[in-house]
């Protein structure tokens, strides 16, 4: 901090009067779009750059540009993973050296001393993740300047101000997706479709559904519902699907095996994922339903899709149904089933290999098989492991150890 009361006589030419930084000055721009559709990064990314290079010092220029077209409510390691076709397509005159993740892993390799911004919601809407990513590069020596908070004055009020702008962004990104969420809840409600439309439908413009007039983004895209495919032995595929899981009770595998007999009536190549994705879609039960699969800001270690419970259904149905919802709901009763007794022969063969000191690891499968790894060894079984099986493996894994 600099103090009014220096010394008495002129000491500044000592070699301790004042602390100097051997390394010279390199500033980096960060900067972010939340989306390529309704913003126009062409436009807005040399907007901040100039915004932000009024922090430059004199006749100093940015050695590297890093910015995303990207939510800033993701974590770093989320951001910028847009192929860089996308990025050369929008025609953003401002270089790209990488996205907010590429900064903090070549802030040493590029030397850099200062990062500018705009503002601090053009790191991340999110405080923690702007604090963050504050911490890491300070200990790297660097230090976050923006655009829009004051110049000089105290430490104190510089921090206010940075802290009330970093809250205002986090109460804003809340507000936003609460609204946000509100409409794409409405949306299923209504009938409308969102995503892919799965395999026995299309999806086609709802001609009956509001259009609102142009707004700042222009007009608004069409709402679609979901229609049978043209080619009717999709809904025949799916229909046959559900009733052998329903009431035959067979593995995924299995029922591949036996659509794939006919082709003729049953046309098409299935892979394993692709079939328990199609038993386990609630849409073919002719509601739409949303808030099946979890956002990417989903903590670690979460699943893939939301529970049930959190799901969206439209209260009517909404589209032709392959199955009533009783059915559909039979169908995954039977493959919960199916489940739990796969893990349970699982579960013996696994309790049996830690007791004798190995471990026994999954390394591939193809749904019907599953190749295992046990005492360096691979052996390769059933999905399930049948019942009759599972002593004999247990007593092969203790003949080996």
């Amino acid at each position: 901090m600099k103090t009014p009361f220096g010394p008495p006589i002129d000491l500044s030419g000592l070699s301790g009067f004042a602390l100097t930084d051997a390394r010279p000055r390199r500033s980096v721009f960060i900067g972010r779009v939340s989306t390529k559709d309704q913003q126009n990064p062409a436009s807005s990314i040399p907007r901040q750059v100039v915004l932000a290079s009024e922090r430059l010092e004199p006749d100093e220029e940015f050695v590297a540009y890093f910015w995303d077209v990207e939510s800033g409510m993701l974590p770093p390691e989320l951001r910028g993973q847009g192929p860089q076709e996308m990025y050369d397509k929008l025609g953003v005159p401002t270089p790209r050296d990488g996205g907010l993740q590429d900064l903090v892993d070549r802030v040493e390799q590029l030397a850099v001393t200062h990062v500018l911004a705009e503002r601090s919601d053009r790191l991340a809407r999110a405080m923690l993740t702007s604090l963050t990513v504050e911490h890491e590069l300070s200990q790297h020596g660097v230090e976050v300047v923006y655009a829009n908070e004051p110049v000089g004055g105290t430490e104190s009020g510089r921090l206010r101000v940075r802290r009330f702008g970093q809250v205002e962004a986090e109460l804003y990104k809340k507000s936003l997706m609460e609204m946000s969420t509100g409409g794409q809840f409405q949306h299923a409600i209504s009938g409308w479709n969102h995503g892919f439309p799965p395999y026995p439908y299309i999806a086609v413009v709802d001609e009956n559904a509001p259009v609102r007039a142009g707004g700042r983004f222009g007009t608004e895209r069409p709402k679609r519902k979901l229609v049978p495919h043209p080619d009717s032995r999709r809904f025949d595929m799916a229909r046959e699907a559900h009733r052998l899981r329903r009431e035959e009770r067979l593995r995924t595998g299995a029922i591949l095996a036996r659509l794939s007999a006919e082709p003729d009536r049953y046309p098409g190549s299935f892979s394993y994922n692709f079939m328990e994705g199609l038993l386990a879609n609630p849409k073919l039960s002719g509601h739409q339903v949303y808030n099946r699969k979890a956002p990417r800001t989903r903590r670690k270690g979460q699943p893939l899709w939301n529970p049930i419970s959190e799901w969206v259904w439209s209260p009517e149905i909404a589209h032709e149904r392959v199955v009533s919802l009783e059915e559909w709901k039979q169908a995954q009763e039977v493959t919960d089933e199916l489940r739990e007794e796969a893990e349970g022969s699982w579960t013996r063969v696994r309790r049996a290999a830690s007791a004798l000191g190995l471990s026994l690891t999954a390394v591939d499968s193809s749904g019907t098989h599953t190749v295992y790894e046990v005492g360096g060894r691979r052996i390769t079984l059933p999905t399930p492991i049948p019942d009759e099986l599972v002593q004999l493996i247990i007593d092969d894994m203790e003949r080996g150890a």
